[in-house]
């Protein structure tokens, strides 16, 4: 059991199932430019798009406009896109004012996959657009804890890869692993398969959440 005054979600992954998308989109651009889309989806996860296009570009690529491009690709492609098991009904259990979800993906992209996966936007939401750092720098749970009125110690944060749980443990934040990600960052922490195995209770003025 943790507690918790705010609860702080990573989205692919954590709360949206975005799989298909994501890999259909590094798998479009690494053909278009003769790459290893293995090589790239090993990285990829949980870090911004413009950062993992500017690891493998060569010399010369507009990093900005392929960016874009992938962006746009992921944005009007929807099929497959669906909610985590268990993320709507543990959103929609929370004090609008005690979550956030903060992710790699954009702002817009972030918007439309809660609304295709038929969870609650939230009213602090921290994406790729509003950090200098992406992860696994933990600005983004700094500023969203900080955004809900909380110092991030006090919060517990929900990751499923690598980049976003060494941002959610700097951050000072409780971690908990959702799904089945094995590197070094999810060592020693608690891990839920999906949400469905998370539950919170109101303990006075803050949340006792449980795990498994």
């Amino acid at each position: 059991m943790l507690p918790a005054e705010v609860l702080l979600f990573d989205m692919d992954g954590t709360i949206v199932d975005s799989t298909e998308s994501v890999v259909g989109a590094w798998t479009r651009f690494a053909d278009r430019h003769g790459m290893d889309a293995g090589a790239i989806l090993a990285v990829a996860h949980g870090r911004p798009t413009v950062e993992v296009i500017a690891m493998f570009a060569p010399a010369g690529m507009d990093v900005a406009a392929e960016a874009a491009r992938i962006e746009s690709e992921e944005v009007d492609r929807t099929v497959g896109i669906a909610e985590v098991p268990g993320a709507a009904k543990l959103l929609e259990s929370l004090d609008p004012g005690r979550w956030a979800v903060v992710t790699s993906a954009t702002r817009e992209l972030t918007v439309k996959r809660l609304a295709v996966a038929g969870l609650p936007q939230p009213r602090v939401l921290v994406s790729a657009n509003e950090v200098t750092e992406g992860k696994p720098s933990p600005q983004g749970y700094r500023m969203a804890a900080e955004a809900l009125g909380f110092d991030p110690a006090s919060a517990v944060a929900f990751e499923d890869a690598e980049a976003g749980l060494l941002a959610a443990r700097a951050s000072g934040a409780s971690t908990v692993v959702v799904g089945g990600h094995a590197g070094d960052a999810a060592a020693g922490l608690p891990r839920a398969a999906d949400l469905r195995s998370v539950g919170v209770r109101a303990s006075g003025s803050r949340y006792d959440v449980l795990v498994g």
